[in-house]
């Protein structure tokens, strides 16, 4: 089969969606892999390495004319699904849980869309799951991006002039990218406690070196594939409460807290921001989906009470060279299940639980409906 890569459209996007590595491994399985010149150049990966493992670097058109796959990182835009044959597979992030209109674009060319996003939590699925691969990434540069703004030590130091005290850093939210700020800040020194609204998340907190802190009595919020559910307004209410007796004493806020399909909850306030120190820091991971906290502004750093309030968007595109080989490592997986390996071609078993679920449009029709 033929496999074609763009470089990616949007301007703030640095990944590439097939790396040397998996480029390899598709040549040597009997395909043809086409990428435009220059697509891998953002994140570390230039022409000469693909063309090493095997690829054609090839200008745009031509990758578009001719691939019976074509693999993206963001959602295609409306020009680069219109330049595909009919019938050719879409393998890419999505956002199809709030763009409908992008569904009905593809729909109307004639192709076949999966959705990264969309693959099920489950055992079988866990290397082709690109929004954990990526969540991790993000929870990593979390805690890096705090220690940098926060003007302190993270760790105990202790100097001839006296011993400074860790930095004390809480992370709301202990889903992938929660569990990676969490170990992420511990490696680095800091004391660390999580909040997170499924009591099942203790365990993995507190086998992290963190202190796992969750309201008495309250119920468990933890809904499908193991993401938390959306809250009630009083039990949003009650988790502020508990929540705002922590913040006096932190130096560094990460908030990670999003339901997939939905706005991200709000569980900072602005008059829980003033409960905190001037001087401190908060990374707002949810930024793009709206925000964990009062005021954050997507992209932007502002200030509040002297409190810096961070708003980072598309973190995994700011460590581009490790979220592409995830990301291209994940697609890989997927394609390994929807391609026969005797005769080289589609399988696109619609009764799969994986493929049934990620599939949202085939052959022109538009196969699962959200709730926008």
């Amino acid at each position: 089969m033929k496999i074609g890569v763009l470089r990616e459209s949007d301007s703030n996007e640095r990944r590439v969606a097939l790396v040397p590595e998996t480029v390899e491994r598709l040549v040597k399985a009997g395909h043809e892999v086409f990428i435009e010149n220059s697509a891998g150049l953002a994140a570390g990966f230039p022409d000469q390495a693909y063309e090493n493992a095997g690829a054609q670097t090839v200008p745009s058109v031509e990758v578009s004319k001719s691939v019976d796959i074509f693999v993206h990182v963001q959602p295609p835009t409306v020009d680069e699904i219109k330049a595909l044959k009919i019938g050719c597979l879409i393998v890419s992030m999505s956002n199809a849980r709030n763009d409908a209109s992008n569904m009905s674009i593809l729909a109307s060319a004639g192709v076949t869309a999966i959705a990264m996003e969309l693959v099920p939590r489950i055992a079988r699925a866990q290397r082709m799951d690109a929004l954990s691969s990526q969540a991790s990434i993000s929870g990593y540069k979390a805690a890096l991006l705090a220690a940098n703004a926060l003007g302190k030590y993270l760790p105990m130091m202790m100097t001839a002039a006296g011993t400074i005290p860790p930095a004390k850093i809480l992370v709301l939210g202990a889903g992938v990218a929660g569990l990676q700020a969490i170990a992420t800040a511990r490696r680095l020194g800091a004391i660390v406690e999580a909040f997170d609204v499924r009591a099942a998340a203790g365990e993995q907190v507190e086998s992290l070196g963190a202190k796992f802190i969750h309201p008495p009595k309250s119920e468990d919020a933890e809904g499908s594939g193991g993401y938390a559910r959306e809250q009630t307004e009083d039990e949003q209410h009650l988790q502020r409460l508990f929540i705002k007796e922590h913040l006096a004493d932190v130096d560094a806020l990460i908030t990670t807290a999003a339901i997939p399909g939905k706005p991200a909850p709000i569980l900072i306030t602005t008059e829980m921001i003033d409960a905190m120190r001037p001087g401190s820091v908060v990374i707002d991971l949810a930024a793009e989906s709206g925000g964990n906290v009062e005021g954050t502004t997507p992209g932007k750093i502002i200030n509040m009470n002297g409190v810096s309030i961070h708003g980072p968007i598309n973190v995994p595109s700011s460590m581009p060279f490790h979220s592409s080989q995830l990301y291209s490592r994940n697609v890989m997986a997927l394609l390994d299940l929807i391609i026969d390996k005797k005769d080289k071609t589609l399988n696109l078993n619609l009764e799969d639980e994986v493929i049934d679920a990620t599939c949202i449009v085939h052959l022109g029709e538009v196969r699962h409906k959200f709730n926008s």
